[in-house]
């Protein structure tokens, strides 16, 4: 026997594309696993401060709503509440499109629709929080 040793071969499960690209789940899903586990561990306390304010809130007139909504921090954490939550549904539904939704045309326009819709709705959101909090 020569003291030569063979390589170890290791079969990472990638297709033959995934391999020439240089892609797969360690080089590019590890980003949105990441950035869909931060988006949650923001929108934890924001939902119990959000859940907590619409309970001390109930019963309240349009201009108590308006005068709570017109202090900083309440106007900061409440777009902070609504870009966390259309940033975490972008994310969700991307994550469903691109495993379960057939054909790459497909993909790409439900991908297009879902992340100009949820851009339109925060800003739909952003825009009135600031309107009604001024």
């Amino acid at each position: 026997m020569s003291g030569t040793k063979k390589p170890v071969h290791i079969d990472i499960m990638r297709s033959p594309l995934g391999r020439v690209r240089g892609i797969g789940p360690a080089r590019s899903g590890s980003r949105y696993w990441w950035a869909q586990r931060m988006s949650a561990a923001a929108l934890v306390p924001l939902s119990f401060w959000f859940i907590g304010s619409v309970f001390r809130l109930e019963g309240a007139t349009r201009d108590q709503v308006a005068a709570w909504l017109s202090e900083p921090l309440s106007i900061i954490l409440m777009i902070s509440f609504v870009i966390g939550t259309f940033f975490h549904m972008q994310l969700g539904l991307q994550i469903v499109a691109e495993d379960y939704v057939k054909g790459e045309g497909r993909r790409m326009l439900l991908l297009v629709i879902t992340k100009t819709t949820s851009v339109l709705l925060a800003l739909v959101c952003v825009v009135s929080i600031l309107k009604l909090g001024r």
